[in-house]
């Protein structure tokens, strides 16, 4: 009887130790897994961590600013901040294009010269002089060189006295020539000087007003420099910019491109002009153009 009793108990410790040790292998194999997982999530985390986009903290009021909009450097269309309309046929065209056949003769002249300056005329070796001193300075500097200089080798002189005849239209070296010109001839000839000390079609405009003091058409040309217009006179030594020219009304404006007709129109300039002088002054070149402008 003895021997059955300690049988049975042999057989459920046995069975104990069988369940125990299943157990521990049990709870051993949940670890493993759960130590597994926790290691891939991490390892995910930092992936999705590093793809999503880093959350920035909330941005802080900033003051209200009253700084002005940037200043644009590009340049006005035309100066006097006008708008204005391409002029297609007409006295103004023809004369235009008269004057850049000569610029084109001349032009090889003062190529002649560059190569071969003892053959040079003297109104080309003038008129270099004058660009080789206005290279010299830059910016304003070299735009008021190029003004008071051919202001100083032209006396002012009518097309009429000249030529005999109303107006014409002189390039620089046949004016240079003579030392006589009026007004558009100051003007062509500054024209061509500053084309030639570098500066760009775009930024030069040959002008011709209404000047409302006389009821006369007055010619110069207008530079675009430091983000502004200015003029170059033959009534002046100084520049002036553009928005500082009273008592004139805008016509016409000529470069590369060929003649544009300003918004104002020669019948508003006229209206609201003094009568003209009985006598003309050396300085008014009398331009009578007509023209006629392409549809807006």
């Amino acid at each position: 009887m003895l021997v059955k009793i300690l049988h049975g108990l042999a057989v459920l410790f046995a069975l104990l130790s069988f369940v125990l040790l299943d157990r521990a292998l049990a709870q051993s194999a949940t670890t493993g897994a759960t130590d597994e997982v926790a290691t891939f999530a991490s390892r995910f985390s930092a992936l999705t961590d590093a793809l999503a986009p880093t959350q920035s903290p909330p941005a802080q009021p900033q003051p209200a600013t009253t700084q002005p909009p940037e200043h644009s450097m590009l340049a006005p269309a035309q100066p006097f901040a006008l708008n204005a309309t391409p002029v297609t046929e007409g006295e103004v065209i023809e004369k235009w294009d008269q004057l850049a056949a000569n610029l084109r003769s001349e032009s090889e002249i003062l190529a002649g010269c560059r190569a071969d300056a003892a053959h040079c005329p003297p109104a080309a070796k003038k008129f270099l002089g004058i660009i080789a001193e206005a290279r010299t300075h830059d910016g304003r500097a070299r735009i008021g060189v190029i003004n008071r200089a051919i202001n100083l080798a032209i006396r002012p002189t009518s097309d009429l006295a000249q030529w005999g005849v109303a107006d014409r239209w002189s390039a620089p070296l046949e004016t240079l020539e003579s030392g006589r010109g009026d007004c558009e001839d100051y003007a062509i000839a500054k024209y061509v000087a500053l084309l030639e000390v570098g500066m760009a079609d775009s930024e030069l405009r040959l002008v011709i007003a209404r000047d409302l003091k006389n009821g006369t058409d007055h010619a110069f040309v207008a530079a675009h420099v430091d983000d502004s217009w200015v003029v170059l006179d033959n009534r002046r030594m100084a520049l002036t910019e553009d928005r500082a020219m009273a008592q004139i009304t805008p016509l016409f404006a000529f470069d590369a491109t060929g003649v544009r007709q300003f918004a104002t129109s020669v019948a508003d300039a006229q209206r609201t002009s003094a009568p003209a002088a009985t006598t003309a002054g050396p300085v008014a070149p009398g331009v009578k153009l007509a023209a006629r402008s392409a549809s807006p």
